[in-house]
């Protein structure tokens, strides 16, 4: 008889459990925390071109150990209950692990956009923000919707400017979603957040030499092979920032169509306009194309970077992987079963609670900003450019000499709001890291930074259940 193979959902339960055992909390606590607290299906027609079309949607709550809760809005054709359910968890232990103060929660809808006009396209997507609305499961205080795949800064703008019609005196509208426009609320640096935080525990990994030398790879990450799947928002700027600020190189792109290598470096601009107008990777010109894209997970490389959908490394490819680095930049890339198989072979993993957690907490700072009605560094910024200038104007005074325009300009710089983004998202992503090592390091059941990573956000959502006295 073939073995069961694990559900997305029963994956994550089987990691929760996993890193539960080594907790010792009582069961009715840990099966509270294991499951979503309410699951809302809505189908709705709208009219297109003439005709009624009906569709189908879901938004899960995992947990309101804090609140909002948050979570993105997936469009794709195949998603379903199970698939929310399991991404809302995950939301809920990813925020617990960067002390982000949400709880977790995803929805979907089973659509296609590239089958849509975006006049249709809009229409679908302010009935589904109406549908979630007017149940409570949209709504800045309580439920806050980001983007995920198949939507962007359009959609939220869409959702957003639904729900304010809906409830025209709530004055914190705009903060039932993130991810908008600028010019909407949005904040600056958030389409690149997820990426750019890839970048930061990459970077944060390589401090660190001792995990460097376990994981098989030495030095930095200057000339790093990596290979990445899926060159949507996530591994598009992953790929751009590893490459062009950090030296890596990025050998390999698996996309829907296949997958491109060349040992000498892909120029990741181009292979995204390439993508963007025609649909795929094929055809790209003067690379190697193998048209079974899964192969692609394969290959020797430094650096395996899983950024498209979950379940792509599982039992039956897990012994055929080669980097002793994976990086899952997207949502349970790596099944329960296939992380069970690479642990034991000594693969090095940066899982997902952390890796992909830039999202959720760039996320975070724009719905503080919505809610405080202040952009970040409108107090300070000019404060901080006189205090250098000042600084400047010492030293020179001190040293009889100008000061190089190239050495001043920083000094007297104030930060903007992207630095601030940045500067936050950096220090969340280390602090992230820090907290696996120190769980890694101290508790003799845990052995790799999976475990550690639900560990670590166990114990926070138990503490907040405890303190509550629902525990």
């Amino acid at each position: 008889m073939a073995k069961h193979k694990s559900s997305f959902r029963e994956s994550v339960n089987l990691m929760f459990d996993r890193a539960a055992a080594t907790l010792g909390m009582p069961p009715g606590l840990t099966a509270q925390m294991k499951e979503a607290n309410a699951v809302l299906q809505v189908t709705f027609p709208v009219r297109i071109d003439g005709e009624y079309r009906v569709f189908k949607g879901w938004r899960a709550l995992h947990s309101e150990h804090r609140l909002p809760a948050k979570g993105g809005l997936r469009f794709a054709p195949k998603v379903d209950q199970d698939e929310v359910e399991a991404l809302s968890a995950l939301m809920s232990y990813k925020c617990a692990l960067v002390d982000v103060p949400f709880g977790g929660s995803k929805g979907g809808l089973a659509i296609d956009p590239r089958e849509h006009s975006e006049e249709n396209l809009e229409l679908i997507t302010r009935r589904f923000a109406q549908e979630l609305a007017e149940r409570d499961f949209l709504g800045p205080s309580l439920n806050v919707a980001a983007p995920d795949m198949g939507t962007g800064t359009r959609e939220m703008a869409w959702m957003a400017d639904e729900y304010r019609s809906l409830y025209p005196t709530d004055l914190n509208a705009l903060a039932c979603v993130t991810g908008k426009p600028l010019t909407q609320g949005g904040v600056a640096g958030r389409v690149e957040a997820t990426g750019r935080g890839v970048q930061y525990v990459l970077r944060e990994f390589f401090r660190h030499p001792k995990d460097v030398e376990r994981s098989g790879l030495e030095g930095d990450l200057e000339g790093k092979r990596i290979v990445v799947q899926g060159l949507g928002n996530v591994g598009y700027h992953a790929a751009r920032f590893l490459s062009q600020e950090d030296g890596a190189r990025i050998v390999g792109i698996i996309e829907r169509d296949g997958f491109i290598y060349d040992e000498r470096g892909l120029d990741v601009d181009a292979v995204a306009e390439h993508l963007r107008n025609s649909g795929g990777v094929k055809a790209y010109p003067g690379v190697t194309f193998e048209a079974d894209g899964v192969r692609g997970l394969e290959v020797d490389c430094d650096i395996l970077i899983p950024a498209a959908t979950q379940g792509q490394i599982t039992k039956d490819n897990a012994d055929r992987i080669r980097a002793p680095l994976i990086v899952e930049a997207a949502n349970g890339p790596v099944t329960f079963e296939a992380d069970q198989e690479l642990v034991r072979r000594g693969k090095f993993i940066l899982p997902d609670l952390l890796v992909n957690a830039g999202g959720v907490t760039v996320s975070y700072f724009e719905w503080v900003k919505n809610v405080s009605h202040m952009r970040f560094g409108r107090l300070d910024r000019r404060l901080e450019e006189q205090k250098g200038l000042h600084i400047v104007h010492a030293i020179e005074s001190l040293t009889g000499k100008d000061m190089p325009a190239e050495l001043a300009a920083p000094i007297m710089r104030g930060a903007d709001e992207l630095d601030l983004v940045r500067s936050g998202l950096d220090d969340t992503m280390r602090t992230g890291y820090a907290a696996l090592r120190e769980v890694l390091a101290t508790r003799d059941a845990v052995v790799d930074l999976r475990t550690a990573a639900f560990v670590v956000a166990l114990e926070k959502i138990a503490q907040a259940y405890q303190e509550m006295g629902l525990a």
